[in-house]
């Protein structure tokens, strides 16, 4: 169809900045921030309570409006969907796209269009809206971190902005969070409400590598409960195969196609740099206009994990070009996560659970390096890492 077609070719074009340690990620400050100077500080946190809410209950609105439980057959009011999108809540979008070289404005209005000339089932239309709309609340929380970063030495300010990131995820993202960690027996939640912890006690100590890091966990968490929702072992790329084994519906497994996309639209800008081969693989199984009948668990999962690894060696280059300094130490931390990200699926790829846990303790072994600025030993560490991540990087070919 073509507006399957409109949304793949948007979401091919979609590449998020690298957010990891908040570079070149300058924002253009709306005019109510250039004033901000003269505001009382509980003007500035009311106005961000404000924000905040209103925010997210539009998003939670729109949400409502498009997607339908099973056996809903009310039809959906587009015009009322398309009225609220443009009046509460592009704006805002367009602002996060401009700030992190995005297209996510342009793919829900593809998909709005595409709902309401009914060239996509509806259904459909309501998993995309709502998975890319948790996007918006994804990269919210990373604007919220760099203003938080920017302003580190205002202490109220930088953790008012931490409270409303995680405002914005408790609000959106939180249950997302909460389904990955029932389904896999992960602590995604209590590890991002740590990192939150750990951020606004950073900034009250004036401790910014601190910051940085507990930023890191909280990151790092949603971008793995992203993955597992949709490549994990338990996602939706398996489902989807399971699916036309026995026989699903073409809708729903179309519905479960969108998720999938969808999900992955959060991680591919970071896995696009330094994977663009197994990026490229996964947005095209899981692009709509691809025959669900095509789409192979094994192939998606292993290109997920093939990538994460790519990823995790360039923070761990990353760390060692920036020796001595924090970003060594905050790049390592990211090396650790992106693997962690993985965790569950170690022992099927190295061979043993004993080898995943080896990998995992040396990934912690040299973060303490890094702390130390031990270089010898992180060097040491790392050369016996190699031969895991080069596995891992080979995985499934």
């Amino acid at each position: 169809m073509k507006a399957w077609k409109v949304l793949s070719i948007t979401a091919v074009a979609s590449m998020v900045v690298l957010a990891g340690c908040g570079a070149n990620q300058e924002a253009a400050k709306p005019q109510t921030e250039q004033t901000e100077e003269v505001k009382t500080e509980a003007g500035k946190q009311q106005e961000a309570n404000t924000y905040v809410a209103a925010y997210t209950s539009a998003v939670k609105e729109l949400i409502a409006l498009v997607k339908k439980k099973e056996g809903d057959k009310k039809p959906v009011e587009w015009d009322k969907a398309q009225q609220l999108y443009d009046g509460k809540l592009k704006a805002r979008v367009q602002l996060l796209d401009g700030e992190y070289k995005d297209k996510v404005n342009e793919q829900l209005t593809a998909a709005l269009v595409a709902g309401k000339e009914g060239q996509m089932p509806a259904a459909v239309v309501g998993q995309i809206v709502d998975k890319l709309l948790q996007k918006t609340a994804f990269l919210t929380t990373r604007h919220e971190f760099k203003q938080a970063s920017d302003g580190f030495a205002k202490k109220e300010e930088a953790k008012q902005a931490i409270n409303s990131a995680k405002e914005v995820y408790e609000a959106i993202l939180k249950g997302t969070m909460e389904k990955r960690d029932t389904a896999y027996g992960t602590k995604l939640v209590s590890t991002i409400d740590a990192g939150f912890s750990e951020m606004t006690a950073a900034v009250d100590k004036g401790d910014n590598l601190a910051y940085n890091l507990g930023k890191q966990m909280v990151d790092k968490s949603l971008m793995k409960g992203f993955y597992l929702a949709s490549g994990g072992e338990k996602g939706y790329a398996y489902k989807i195969e399971k699916g036309v084994k026995e026989g699903e519906k073409p809708e729903k497994l179309k519905v479960m196609q969108a998720e999938g996309w969808a999900f992955f639209q959060s991680v591919q800008g970071y896995v696009v740099k330094h994977s663009q081969a197994d990026a490229g693989y996964i947005n095209q199984q899981f692009e709509l206009s691809n025959d669900p009948k095509n789409i192979k668990g094994d192939g998606i999962h292993t290109a997920y994990v093939r990538s994460l690894t790519a990823t995790a060696k360039h923070e761990y280059d990353e760390s060692f070009a920036n020796w001595g300094q924090d970003k060594a130490v905050i790049t390592s931390l990211e090396g650790a996560l992106f693997l962690d990200m993985i965790k569950t699926d170690l022992p099927k790829a190295l061979g043993d659970e004993a080898k995943a846990n080896a990998l995992l303790e040396k990934a912690q072994q040299h973060l303490e390096a890094a702390k130390a600025k031990d270089k010898q030993k992180a060097e040491a560490i790392y050369k016996e890492m190699q031969p895991a991540l080069d596995k891992l990087a080979a995985y499934g070919r």
